[in-house]
């Protein structure tokens, strides 16, 4: 096991300030398109699923380095929780899709990652260990083909890649897609792209406590949440995963799963969701920000994906009337 490293760096293009401006272009006219069809929403992440409020506790003895920001000393904090489908239309659960964990963490205070003061953490999960693709660049050439339809934007993966590459990618973008999902209380989430922790780096991870049992309707994801939250609650551990090298855990490419045997995990906090009725925090996590940039600059988000999110998430902010 490599022990957590402070050497990690990031890399500036000397394009990106143009490519920014592109990025969010592009959701924007995403956004657009698609609140045309469906009623003013997010570019992404469009369908919440269900939402939740409950407690994470950060815990006491934590090492050294996983104790600065949110995790600088134990305590309780209010939660509130956003599950939802990751792609830009409102179709069926049963479609496959990217699964989104949004965290927002109340009652925090201290300086933003974007200037001024904070009260709260934000951390954005998806049920994956990585993005289909190395940046931004990619991922945002093929929004933009994608935004007529899904079709244009496969079709754009061969115009762009060739046979062989188009296939790869296509190959590659499905089998996410259509990774088995056992349902919200049984898989772990994963920030993806990598975030401060005081002078270290980590991705966040949220994996449930124990042993909960897969859906009993895998395919029927939010009846399953519906079942289980009003009778007994759900528990996550919060974890941290750290940065050992570049070659380990690369901080400028999102398509690497950082590899659980070689990298410090450290269980930081429990987030706790009680028992409640599963329809008392839809307005509010509707309506809320959610946003990996809306947190403690001791938290501060890292590379490029991060910095074209947070593009990206202020340009959705602004389309509906949220920024």
């Amino acid at each position: 096991m490599k022990q957590p490293s402070k050497q990690w760096r990031e890399r500036i293009a000397p394009d990106e300030a143009a490519h920014l401006v592109r990025v969010a272009k592009v959701i924007g006219d995403l956004q657009q398109a698609r609140s045309k069809k469906y009623g003013q929403g997010r570019a992404l992440h469009r369908k919440q699923l269900l939402a939740a409020t409950g407690t994470l506790e950060v815990l006491d003895g934590l090492p050294d380095h996983a104790r600065h920001g949110l995790f600088a000393r134990p305590g309780q904090h209010r939660a509130l929780v956003r599950l939802s489908n990751g792609g830009p239309d409102i179709q069926a659960d049963r479609v496959p899709d990217i699964r989104g964990f949004a965290l927002k963490v109340l009652n925090v205070s201290g300086e933003s990652a974007l200037g001024g003061t904070t009260d709260h953490q934000d951390f954005l999960m998806i049920n994956q260990d990585r993005a289909p693709g190395a940046n931004s660049r990619e991922f945002i050439d093929f929004i933009e083909a994608a935004t007529p339809g899904p079709l244009s934007g496969i079709l754009h993966l061969f115009k762009a890649y060739g046979l062989g590459g188009g296939l790869s990618r296509v190959r590659d973008l499905f089998g996410m897609l259509n990774k088995k999902f056992d349902g919200f209380a049984a898989e772990r989430f994963n920030t993806v792209a990598p975030l401060c922790c005081g002078p270290y780096a980590v991705r966040v991870r949220l994996a449930p406590a124990g042993n909960p049992p897969p859906a009993t309707r895998a395919k029927d994801i939010v009846a399953d949440m519906r079942e289980r939250l009003p009778i007994g609650g759900l528990t996550y551990n919060l974890e941290l995963q750290f940065f050992v090298d570049e070659a380990t855990t690369p901080i400028e490419d999102s398509s690497v799963a950082w590899p659980d045997a070689e990298t410090p995990v450290v269980i930081a906090a429990r987030l706790v969701l009680p028992r409640q009725g599963v329809d008392a925090a839809a307005a509010e996590a509707e309506a809320a920000r959610f946003d990996p940039w809306s947190g403690l600059a001791a938290h501060r988000p890292l590379g490029e994906v991060m910095r074209a999110r947070k593009a990206a998430y202020f340009e959705s902010q602004k389309g509906r009337n949220a920024a």
